[in-house]
């Protein structure tokens, strides 16, 4: 979890942690949360949604760059959720975010899902919160 304000380094760090993993031979994917939120919804309705699940649980690790710019709905909740349970113990993921970590839970909204999301990704997680760019 890398979080800070905007041009503090946040998405440069995450991806040349990626850009280290794949010289190590690991498979990594990088998304724009947002965008990978809303292909998502596509893929469930046109059906290929378990089939971009399996793609992304493949990788060895994922970054999902800003996280938390809008209010996630309740059919993104659900995806993310299934991402996450998915790496859980198996996967690395990076999320990026100019929220501080205390702020996901409005983020993601719906109590019990934002529980079971935090709780997954806060348990074992690295937090690296970078000061503001002066």
């Amino acid at each position: 979890m890398i979080s800070g304000s905007t041009g503090v380094g946040k998405s440069y760090l995450a991806t040349a942690i990626g850009h280290q993993a794949c010289i190590e031979g690991y498979k990594v994917l990088y998304f724009n949360t947002n965008k990978i939120l809303a292909k998502l919804k596509m893929a469930k309705a046109d059906g290929s949604y378990l089939k971009e699940l399996a793609r992304i649980e493949r990788h060895h690790l994922i970054i999902f760059d800003d996280f938390g710019l809008q209010v996630l709905d309740k059919q993104n909740r659900m995806a993310l959720l299934e991402i996450i349970e998915d790496r859980h113990k198996k996967g690395t993921a990076i999320f990026t975010s100019q929220l501080p970590v205390n702020e996901w839970y409005e983020i993601i909204g719906e109590k019990t899902v934002a529980d079971a999301i935090m709780d997954r990704l806060v348990h074992n997680a690295q937090r690296v919160e970078l000061p503001v760019n002066l």
